[in-house]
């Protein structure tokens, strides 16, 4: 097993990654189920989810509820399925698709609105409120965000102060931006204790005297997902209802975001599917010029592009979720805390959570601009189902940290794991660089073994990015962390090596399942991917070097980069076109 981030130092078989085959008979009953519930109380119901019906949304809640699809990661104790965490993952996925307000309030229950609780609460604070989160009898909220406290969340101004009787804390401020406060009954609310430099999280429960919200928030899609203002003016919390201990609001915060960030990537997964599949009917359906769309070259791009990066990110996700409920496990045979095991297990794989994040939420805009592109003037219609789609893939992009946030906090991460001498990155971001004064092998590997010649090239891009981040961290020293635009190149590049790797191990261990001949499509999107990856690091390496290097310098590592980066010859135009009549044929994503 690879620890967080080693993915980049150190290479992995394909026999040792998870891949959405992998599932067991009984997880995938599970997921039939959710699949059940999707098509008879969601997809029905379009019309209505677009009409701004909150109640609908509850409805649909209290249902999934009753079925045990909000307790898949509580455990059976306090009344949930105690589900590993790469089930939870596969639920999510598979009742996120249908539309963005069920999902959204889903993951806020699920994720932010329960976890700080069973991660962080005392005995008798599960025992009172997991039960009721399980079976959908309460529904959670996550009070953090403020007008003036958005990223920088330990900069909000709501205040908690010790009443004179020492009993309750009287909490004063506002929150907004808060997803199922309309119908929520459980609070967890963020404010600072006195002159605290950190926020403490406590419990609120629904009804509170002192606590108001502002109307229904009029937004771009999600028109379903209750969002509510909540001004606080005094309201009395007792001290017994603290989560998690004084001052460690922040570190609550950042381990919930963390689970966030991966499930948001799963729930995008079945969207970009429909998207996909609604596309491709549409294109075989209509009829220009005499014959389908999806005839036209340029319509085949656009639904194997929309395929590639959709297979790409279901790979990433279950590798990580997988990674992570490996680790979980491993900790929890050693630690007596099974809390603290479990949150480790996430910790440790916060590169991969960001990660997964930016993917998805970047691919779900993707499919769904295309989408309307290939659906025409009817995708810009209300009439049509592409419309909506789009607008409720934006919110992807901002919430559970935006993608600009995850990018530097990726590398960040990186980086101090590195100084920390649990990456080693400095040694081998040497090696990269000698490697630039040696004579290059002109030896042709062989390339009769699947991705032999893949993996080569993706052994070069990890040399890059170690060769560009080294000699970055070494000229910015502690100040790199204010160099944004760097970051994110570095970032950039990180994100594409951690996509194409996971695309090409899944593929390599499905030709070992049931061989080549039936897998030709994975490989031909693996290989898409990839291509697209080199050309991306190198675009993105080039306006790291130019940002700082001068002279000899920058010609050397110019150099490297074009040597890390170039080679790669397929036909991009020929492979796109076979995995797009094969999604032509069967009429539906089909990988």
């Amino acid at each position: 097993m690879i620890r967080g981030g080693e993915f980049l130092i150190k290479d992995q078989d394909s026999k040792d990654v998870f891949i959405p085959e992998d599932f067991s008979d009984d997880q995938l009953m599970m997921a039939s189920a959710t699949k059940e519930f999707v098509e008879k109380e969601l997809d029905p119901h379009r019309e209505r989810f677009e009409q701004k019906d909150y109640k609908l949304t509850e409805e649909c809640m209290k249902k999934a509820g009753e079925l045990g699809l909000l307790g898949i990661s509580i455990p059976i104790e306090y009344g949930g399925m105690g589900m590993p965490f790469n089930t939870s993952v596969l639920i999510c996925d598979r009742i996120s698709g249908a539309n963005g307000s069920f999902s959204t309030a889903f993951g806020a229950h699920t994720g932010i609105g329960t976890l700080p609780i069973l991660l962080y609460g005392n005995q008798q604070q599960k025992e009172r409120y997991l039960p009721k989160l399980s079976s959908g009898e309460w529904i959670g909220c996550y009070c953090l965000t403020e007008p003036g406290a958005g990223s920088d969340a330990n900069s909000g101004k709501t205040k908690a102060v010790l009443s004179k009787d020492r009993k309750n804390y009287l909490i004063t401020g506002q929150k907004m931006w808060i997803s199922n406060a309309g119908f929520a009954d459980v609070f967890i609310v963020f404010a600072k204790i006195e002159e605290d430099k950190n926020i403490t999280a406590f419990i609120l429960e629904k009804g509170a005297k002192g606590m108001t919200m502002g109307e229904e928030e009029h937004k771009l899609g999600l028109h379903s997902s209750s969002t509510r203002q909540i001004f606080f003016n005094e309201v009395k919390i007792p001290i017994e209802a603290m989560l998690g201990g004084r001052g460690n609001g922040f570190k609550i915060a950042m381990n919930a975001l963390n689970v966030g960030r991966i499930k948001l990537s799963a729930a995008i997964l079945d969207a970009c599917r429909r998207v996909i599949n609604l596309s491709t009917k549409y294109s075989n359906q209509r009829i220009q010029f005499g014959v389908p769309i999806s005839k036209f070259g340029v319509i085949k791009h656009k639904l194997a592009d929309m395929a590639v990066r959709t297979y790409v990110i279901e790979s990433a996700t279950y590798r990580a979720g997988n990674d992570i409920e490996k680790n979980i496990l491993r900790l929890q045979s050693k630690e007596k805390d099974k809390q603290k095991a479990y949150l480790k297990g996430i910790e440790e794989y916060a590169i991969e959570c960001s990660i997964t994040k930016i993917m998805g939420s970047e691919t779900i805009q993707f499919c769904s601009d295309e989408g309307i592109q290939i659906y025409g003037g009817m995708g810009y219609s209300a009439e049509a189902p592409m419309e909506a789609a789009y607008r409720d893939a934006r919110i992807s992009r901002i919430y559970e940290g935006t993608n600009e946030i995850n990018r530097m906090l990726l590398v960040g991460m990186i980086l101090k794991k590195a100084m920390k001498g649990e990456l080693d990155i400095i040694t081998l971001a040497m090696k990269a660089a000698s490697d630039l004064m040696s004579i290059p092998s002109f030896k042709r590997k062989d390339d009769s073994k699947l991705f032999t010649i893949e993996k080569e090239h993706l052994k070069n891009l990890k040399k890059a990015i170690l060769m560009i981040a080294g000699k970055s961290a070494k000229h910015y020293g502690i100040n790199i962390d204010k160099e944004q635009e760097l970051l994110m190149n570095l970032a950039d590049m990180v994100i594409d090596v951690y996509g194409a790797e996971s695309a090409i191990l899944r593929t390599e261990k499905l030709t070992h399942k049931n061989g080549q001949e039936k897998n030709k499509s994975q490989i031909n999107m693996s290989k898409l991917f990839l291509y697209q990856a080199i050309k991306n690091c190198s675009r993105s390496g080039e306006e790291v070097i130019l940002a700082f290097a001068e002279g000899d310098e920058k010609k050397m590592l110019l150099m490297g980069l074009k040597r890390f980066t170039k080679g790669y010859d397929i036909n991009p135009k020929e492979l796109r076109r076979k995995v797009a009549e094969k999604l032509i044929k069967e009429n539906q994503y089909c990988f």
